[in-house]
C-alpha cells in the first residue's frame, strides 16, 4: 500500500514500503520533515515528471567507517596527494556537479527543488560535502546529510579520476575520527561493495539507525572542526 503524506511530519513505518523500498508519496522537502524522514531511515528519489516519491529499501546498502576497504591502486593515489581535499567549502557546487554529470548520463534526481533544499540542510548545518580540487579547479566531490552521528551519502561526481573515491575516504575517515556509527548507502551498487560496504536487514539497519541519531550532532562547517591524521 502506497501512502499519501499531508501537511504533518509523520511518516507510515518503514516496514510497509513496496518489495521495491517505496514508501509513500508527497508532502514537501522543508527541512523539519527532511530530517524527520532520515531519522526513521526515508530519504526521497524522484524526478521533474512526478510527485515527491519517499523510499525505504530492504537489504540496506550500510558501510561502516571501521570497515572501509582501500584498494592498493587508491592508496598510491592518496600518498600523491593528487588532490587537495576540502570539507564544507562548496556545497553549491559540488551539488550543481552531481546533478550535472548525470545529466550527461541521462537524467538526475537532483531536481531544482531538491537542489534548493539540499542547501538550506547545508545553511542549517544538517548537509557536507567533501571536495577534490586540482589546479583550484574541482574536480571530485561528494554530498549527504549527518543527523546525530549518522551519515547519509547523496551523490558523488568526479571529472578526473579517483577524485571522488579519495573524496570518499576522506570522508569516510572524519566519520570515523568524528565516532559516526554507520554511513547509509541507500542503494547497493559494486562501486560502494568494493569500499566494504554491506546489505543490511531493515530492521537491523533501523535499529542502529535510532541509536546513532539521538547522539549529538556534529553541525557544520566541517572544516572547522578537528581532523583526522590521514594517513595511507
Amino acid at each position: 500500500m502506497l501512502y499519501l503524506l499531508n501537511n504533518s511530519l509523520e511518516f507510515p513505518e518503514p516496514q510497509f514500503a513496496e518489495p521495491d523500498g517505496l514508501l509513500a508519496v508527497g508532502g514537501d522537502l522543508r527541512p523539519d520533515r527532511l530530517l524527520a524522514a532520515y531519522r526513521r531511515g526515508i530519504f526521497p528519489w524522484y524526478n521533474d515528471n512526478s510527485p515527491i516519491l519517499w523510499w525505504c529499501p530492504h537489504p540496506r546498502l550500510v558501510l561502516v567507517p571501521k570497515d572501509l576497504h582501500i584498494a592498493k591502486s587508491l592508496r598510491k593515489v592518496l600518498r600523491k596527494q593528487v588532490f587537495s581535499i576540502g570539507f564544507d567549502t562548496d556545497f553549491h557546487g559540488v551539488i550543481r556537479l552531481c546533478a550535472e554529470t548525470r545529466l550527461d548520463t541521462g537524467g538526475t534526481w537532483i531536481t531544482a527543488d531538491m537542489n534548493r533544499a539540499y542547501c538550506r540542510l547545508f545553511e542549517l548545518g544538517y548537509a557536507h560535502c567533501v571536495e577534490a580540487w586540482e589546479d583550484g579547479e574541482l574536480v571530485g566531490g561528494i554530498y549527504g546529510v549527518a543527523v546525530g552521528r549518522a551519515f547519509f551519502g547523496e551523490s558523488m561526481f568526479h571529472l578526473k579520476p579517483n577524485a571522488s573515491k579519495v573524496a570518499l575516504v576522506h570522508l569516510v575517515r572524519f566519520l570515523e575520527h568524528h565516532g559516526f556509527h554507520l554511513i547509509d548507502c541507500q542503494q547497493t551498487t559494486p562501486h560502494m561493495l568494493h569500499f566494504g560496504a554491506t546489505e543490511w536487514p531493515r530492521p537491523s539497519f533501523l535499529r542502529a539507525l535510532e541509536s546513532a541519531t539521538v547522539l549529538d550532532h556534529l553541525a557544520g562547517p566541517w572544516h572547522t572542526c578537528e581532523m583526522p591524521d590521514f594517513q595511507w
